[in-house]
């Protein structure tokens, strides 16, 4: 599993982000081709970031293809209207430890 993982700094206007982020921004995100679960986080304590947000895809290939489509580039170009301190997104390979 391959992941897109964005992290969020704290904007001007918590309010203004969360009910846009809700109610416009991750409706758009669950439209991403492939994408096989989101999850996400607001008002993270003790972080250098106020907001978390993971989108799990099957492999790199599926994220690739998911972040070049006319989707994703909606779900980039959103970004401007919401996260007032910007973004840092990143991708990551998913590992486990099983446990006993």
């Amino acid at each position: 599993m391959d992941k897109l993982i964005v992290l969020y700094p704290e904007p001007e206007d918590r309010q203004a982000f969360e009910a846009y982020y809700r109610g416009t921004h991750l409706p758009l995100c669950a439209q991403l081709p492939g994408v096989l679960d989101i999850s996400f986080s607001i008002g993270l304590e003790n972080a250098p970031y106020f907001a978390l947000f993971e989108a799990t895809f099957a492999d790199r290939a599926s994220l690739e293809s998911a972040l070049a489509s006319p989707e994703g580039r909606a779900v980039e170009a959103d970004v401007p209207n919401y996260a007032s301190g910007g973004a840092t997104v990143f991708t990551a390979t998913d590992e486990s430890l099983p446990l006993p």
